[in-house]
């Protein structure tokens, strides 16, 4: 069936040559352009769904749940969805500069971590371990506070542009634009606050599908490096998150940077480190 010949390097490429015309709408913008992007992600996207439904199948699990491989692929899939989502209200945002980058990021980190179901939320000990919503709360609240983080960091390095530009009076290509240093500010405010408890809320489920674990066969080490690492960068995330709701007029471009740096921080340790490790599993058990 042609619906088992679709691997991830199809997807990925459609994805590199949307980011390759994201970058050179820069140089000259026009319908064009606009059009090749994306068509190129739309093609990209297709080929992305076709294939976590087809790991899904042959897994027997939701895409979220069959292994730290199609975690990440659904994390790209719902940031190029979100993407494709924005540019069709407003096409003149140059978003796709912003949000492919980071979806290449996932996808090609994705070949490099566990392809095996975790074994704390295979369907044959789902009933041992945790009810199935459970689990589905845990990875999908982990999925909707790191969409969070990424929104988070594109609006926090889109800020920093327009800043950068505005300062230096520096024009951008006829119909690219970016929103209002204001707008931004506010967005990204909004990012860090949403993302946060969600994440906290994903994370908890994790420790108490893990606590469940260590009273089974199947055990799970909270002294493990990806487990330590997504720990740390949960705390920068939650000490960037108290310090914007207790701060009443805090400078916008110091949120930026800060939330550049955290957000940054807390990707980089959860998707390196699974990279490193090569299997990845644990982060989803908590």
């Amino acid at each position: 069936m042609w619906m088992e010949k679709v691997s991830v390097f199809c997807f990925l490429a459609s994805y590199v040559v949307a980011t390759a015309f994201a970058f050179l709408r820069f140089r000259g913008q026009s319908r064009l352009n606009h059009s090749l992007t994306v068509g190129a992600s739309v093609a990209g996207l297709f080929a992305h769904t076709v294939y976590l439904l087809v790991r899904s199948r042959n897994a027997d699990l939701p895409p979220l749940m069959a292994s730290s491989h199609d975690w990440l692929l659904v994390l790209a899939w719902v940031a190029v969805l979100i993407y494709l989502f924005l540019t069709m209200l407003d096409w003149e945002l140059p978003l796709g500069a912003f949000v492919l980058p980071v979806v290449l990021v996932l996808v090609s980190a994705s070949r490099f971590v566990s392809l095996e179901p975790n074994p704390l939320v295979s369907a044959q000990e789902l009933s041992a371990q945790a009810a199935r919503g459970w689990v589905m709360l845990h990875v999908s609240m982990l999925i909707f506070g790191i969409v969070g983080v990424i929104g988070g960091l594109i609006l926090a390095t889109m800020y920093l542009i327009q800043h950068r530009r505005l300062k230096h009076k520096h024009g951008m290509q006829p119909g690219v634009s970016l929103p209002s240093l204001a707008r931004l500010a506010r967005w990204n405010w909004w990012a860090v606050v949403v993302s946060v408890p969600t994440l906290t809320l994903g994370l908890a489920a994790g420790v108490l599908l893990g606590i469940v674990a260590k009273r089974s066969a199947t055990q799970l080490s909270f002294s493990d490096p990806l487990v330590i690492g997504s720990g740390i960068g949960w705390l920068v995330m939650l000490g960037l998150f108290c310090w914007l709701v207790s701060t009443k007029r805090a400078v916008a471009k110091q949120v930026a940077l800060l939330t550049v740096w955290a957000c940054g921080f807390l990707l980089l340790t959860i998707v390196g480190l699974q990279v490193l490790t090569g299997s990845g599993h644990k982060l989803l058990a908590g």
